[in-house]
Parts: structure tokens; sequence; C-alpha cells
């Protein structure tokens, strides 16, 4: 079975199925939107014959696994997890500004590379298994994460406890820019500092502790971390109370991203480690999330060749590359278990107002998958 020709010849029912889940706008922090946009999703998934079981949620929309059968002739051990996201950064609303529409086969519209064509890939390609009884080696259990672009405590868990019970992932974020693979991502810290001074007239400074003084030079401490990669992000302070009072009380936000677990503890050790330069002043540092690195594995690049020469029979050429951005992909892979990201489409604007991707790389990443779970 030929299944670039397949899906090329059913390209306009992809871009429907495209149009109809990105017209479901579903924000992350909307749990009625998302769960509207899950609703309509999980029914077409439930067309390929699959088993949907759905995990209530209160605050966040709720999860969904997908589970396709395996071989029962064939060796079985360990699972194939596929990582998709229902939930986008776009408000409801945001179609009157952004409307889906198709020019040069290029897709546009919100949430449409990040990531609902990846639930149309993952669709189809259970459709294609499904419609010519193309039993796969391994069960296929497809996540769909309610809530991806802002992070949830209960979709890590349920991420990490189905990675565990996987042989391999693949995740379908899109790809980077010209279509290589992500098979290494950093990973990041939300920090806060905060500082607590003492106040006094603004014309008597030396009676008072300036936070704020005390709060950049931390922070400028801070920033000579940014060695080998790392990045640190100062992207939100506030202090102080009044232009002729010496600031009792600052803090600051920090966006910090590493490559390795290692990086990571030198961050930490000197958070930990921070003392005041200003006699009397307090600091407290705290982790508003964290997300591990996808670090570059021996057993990630086995699975690369496996999927490359995969790839190489059908035609296509895969490669492979990094990204600033964290992803669900980074959990799964903190698990130990080989993982490969970026298996969506190719494209452009990911978060930007210009968001799109190219259509014909829709077809060719929904050929790929489809041969990857058949043949991994």
């Amino acid at each position: 079975m030929d299944f670039n020709i397949y899906f090329n010849s059913r390209q306009g029912e992809m871009a429907h199925l495209l149009k109809n889940i990105v017209h479901r706008e579903s924000p992350s922090q909307d749990k009625k939107a998302v769960d509207g946009c899950s609703a309509f999703v999980v029914g077409e998934f439930r067309k390929t014959g699959a088993k949907v079981t759905r995990f209530p949620q209160k605050e966040i929309g709720d999860l969904h696994l997908v589970e396709y059968p395996g071989s029962p002739k064939v060796s079985t051990e360990g699972q194939i997890l596929v990582l998709t996201h229902i939930d986008t950064v776009w408000p409801v609303g945001q179609l009157a500004k952004m409307p889906f529409y198709i020019s040069q086969s290029k897709v546009f519209g919100p949430g449409v590379l990040d990531m609902k064509a990846g639930l149309v890939e993952a669709i189809f390609a259970l459709k294609a298994l499904h419609q010519f009884n193309l039993r796969p080696a391994r069960r296929i259990a497809v996540f769909i994460n309610s809530a991806e672009e802002i992070g949830s405590e209960a979709a890590h868990e349920m991420i990490a406890r189905l990675a565990r019970k996987s042989r391999l992932v693949l995740c379908l974020e899109p790809a980077l820019p010209g279509g290589a693979l992500k098979t290494q991502r950093k990973g990041r810290l939300g920090v806060r500092l905060d500082v607590k001074g003492k106040a006094a007239h603004a014309g008597t400074p030396e009676k008072g502790i300036n936070a704020i003084e005390e709060l950049i030079f931390q922070l400028q401490r801070l920033k000579k971390l940014a060695t080998g990669g790392i990045t640190i992000s100062v992207d939100r302070i506030e202090g102080g109370e009044k232009a002729n009072v010496i600031a009792e009380s600052a803090w600051g936000v920090m966006d910090v991203r590493f490559w390795t677990n290692v990086q990571k503890e030198r961050i930490l050790k000197a958070l930990k480690r921070m003392t005041p330069a200003r006699a009397g002043a307090k600091l407290k540092f705290s982790m508003d999330s964290l997300t591990p690195p996808m670090e570059k594995t021996n057993a990630s690049g086995q699975l690369f060749r496996r999927a490359q020469k995969i790839a190489d029979a059908m035609g296509l050429r895969l490669t492979q590359g990094r990204s600033g951005g964290g992803s669900d992909a980074s959990i799964a892979s903190s698990m130990g278990v080989p993982t490969l990201d970026g298996l969506g489409p190719d494209g452009e604007g990911i978060h930007a107002g210009n968001e799109h991707l190219l259509l014909p790389s829709l077809v060719q990443r929904t050929a790929l998958l489809t041969e990857l779970l058949r043949q991994l």
C-alpha cells in the first residue's frame, strides 16, 4: 500500500476535518470550549474502531486516551504512545480575526499548526489502518492533552504513567521549519524571586533597604548563568508603592531554559545559594513550573534512524534538529523512553497571526505516521 498516494487522494477530506476542528475554538483556560472540541474529535477517533476513555477534570478540559489494538499474532511488548494536544493559545473569537482559509497550498487559522493538524494526522492514520485491516505490531495509545499550552499536573502525571508502559513515543507537535524532527528540546524553569526590604523616606534612603535595587542586583547576578545555551529572560517585575518612598518589596519573574539536566541542577544550586547584597534584605525564590529537557539519547537516536529508513523507503527525506521550546515529549523522554517529536507538518507562525501549515506536508506526515505505527 502506497500511503503517499492514498492520503494525497484524500487531501480534501483532511483539510475539511482540519477546518472543523479549528472552527471549534479551544483556548486552554476555557474548559467548556475545550470539552466541546474534544467531543467532536473523539467522535472521529471512535470511527476508527478505537476505544476512547475520558478522564474528567474540574479546572481544565477533560483528558482523553484513544486505544487502538495491535495484532494478536505478533509480539506486543510495550505500546506506541502518540502525544497530541487539543488546546490552543488563541481566545474564543479569534477566528473573526484569523479565519481558516487555504491559499496556494498553505492552510491558515488559529491553532491549525499547533497542533490541531496533529489530531488530523492521528485520526486519518488510524482510519487507514482500520479500513485496510492492518493491525500494527503494538497497541497504539493516543493521548489528547487539554492543557499543554499552560501545563497541567494531571496531564503530566498521565503522560509519565503512559510513557512508562510504552516502548516508544511519537509526538505530533509541528516540525521544525523545513520539516526536521525534534530529537532535543530545552527544559524550562519558571522562577519567581521575591525581595523584602525596608521602607523609608526617599530623602533619607540610608534608613531603608531598597528592595527594587536588590532585585535588580540579583537578576543581573543570575544572568551570568546564561552560558552554554542557557537563556534567562526576565519577563515581569514589580515593586514599590510611591516615588518618594524606598521600596519595601519587589519581585521578578524569569523564564529559564536549558539543554541538559546538569545545567538545570547548576541553575537550581545557584538559586539556593543566593544571598542578599544589602544587609537586612531577604530573598525568596519559588518555581512556578518545571519542564524537563528532552535530551538527545542513544535510544532516541536509534529510533530516529529506524524512522529515517522507513521514510527513505517512502521517498521522504527525514532530518533531525533541536528546539528551544518544550513539549509533552520532554516529559515522556525524561522517563527514559525513546522519543521522536515534531512529527506534525511543516509550517510557520506558531502562536502568531500568520500561523499556517503546508498542506503537502500534512499529507506526507500522515503517510509517514501510518507507516511508523504499522512498522515500529
